[in-house]
């Protein structure tokens, strides 16, 4: 069984590394450093990553870093995921200021798994471990009462690690950078709702051991608006719903595609959250999710039913653990 997991995740780990490797040419238009599409955070899975206009804490580093602008506590944070793909964690740390803003520092790792590497007259000679990095550095700032803006600069860095010897395959790195960027403003008496805009992952093409062949990193357009609904108050005044709705596409906008999301809070303290991502990607399909809030203490689970993961008999689970001070 072991056996079996570790091969399904290699193959979608491959499938990243073969976009990448040297030796094979990028066609016009490809995207390189696809690890960048996978969702970060229980509570942004859990609503169908509707989360453009959202506050949803640390999380919001990988989603639209506006989102942290107006945060009052210090936040550190690990958000945990497993799949066929890999395992995935994310470690943060958020530090407002009421002169400098938000400063927020993270790391996010994903592990895909050990591979074979083998000669027809010698059998096996050595292992791969394939992982990639993201580092990031965020800043937030609001700008009046209702405007939110928000920054973030990373370094991308795609590795093949051997032990033993690999042939071509071994001690590979694929680096770039990219920036983040997005807003947020808060409707006010209009509407008690928010709506947002976010760019991601704007840099130069992942090159891979400063030879010719490289990718466009995957650019994503995300817009979104969230909204309160006032009723719920009058059903249950210790209840909250909020419905979320959001747009993707690359940076024109072209082959866009749905989120929808939905947020049902009971005293702030337990929270109930489902969503559907409208699109074929590996986190496509409906999700469900459940938070709880206990002091400065956050815990967020979230599960996907639909995708390769799913298909291949290893639904995507994401655990994120916060504390608040």
């Amino acid at each position: 069984m072991r056996r079996r997991r570790s091969s399904r995740r290699l193959a979608g780990a491959l499938a990243l590394l073969v976009s990448v490797a040297p030796g094979v040419r990028a066609q016009a238009g490809a995207e390189g450093a696809i690890f960048l599409l996978l969702p970060v955070g229980a509570r942004t899975v859990g609503m169908g990553q509707a989360v453009v206009a959202d506050r949803p804490g640390t999380e919001a580093v990988w989603w639209n870093p506006a989102a942290l602008a107006r945060i009052d506590k210090r936040e550190v944070a690990i958000h945990h995921s497993e799949s066929v793909i890999g395992t995935g964690d994310a470690i943060a740390l958020a530090l407002p200021s009421q002169l400098l803003g938000v400063l927020t520092a993270s790391v996010n790792m994903t592990n895909f798994g050990e591979t074979e590497a083998t000669d027809p007259e010698q059998g096996t000679t050595g292992k791969i471990l394939l992982r990639s990095f993201v580092y990031a550095a965020t800043y937030a700032t609001p700008i009046g009462e209702r405007l939110s803006a928000g920054l973030t600069y990373k370094v991308l860095q795609f590795r093949a690690d051997c032990t033993g010897a690999c042939g071509s395959l071994g001690d590979l790195s694929a680096t770039s950078s990219a920036l983040d960027f997005g807003a947020q403003y808060d409707l006010g008496a209009l509407l008690p709702a928010t709506v947002a805009v976010a760019v991601r992952n704007v840099g130069p093409r992942l090159q891979f051991n400063d030879q010719d062949q490289s990718d466009d990193l995957p650019q994503r357009l995300q817009i979104g608006v969230n909204y309160r609904v006032p009723a719920m108050q009058k059903v249950s005044p210790d209840a909250e719903l909020l419905v979320a709705g959001d747009v993707v596409g690359d940076i024109q906008l072209g082959s866009p595609t749905m989120r929808l999301g939905a947020d049902v809070g009971f005293r702030r303290t337990l929270h109930v959250r489902g969503g559907w991502v409208f699109d074929d990607s590996e986190s496509s399909g409906p999700s469900v999710g459940l938070g709880v809030a206990i002091g400065g203490f956050v815990v967020d689970l979230a599960r996907l039913f639909e995708g390769f993961s799913a298909d291949a008999g290893e639904a995507p689970t994401y655990l994120s653990l916060r504390y608040l001070f």
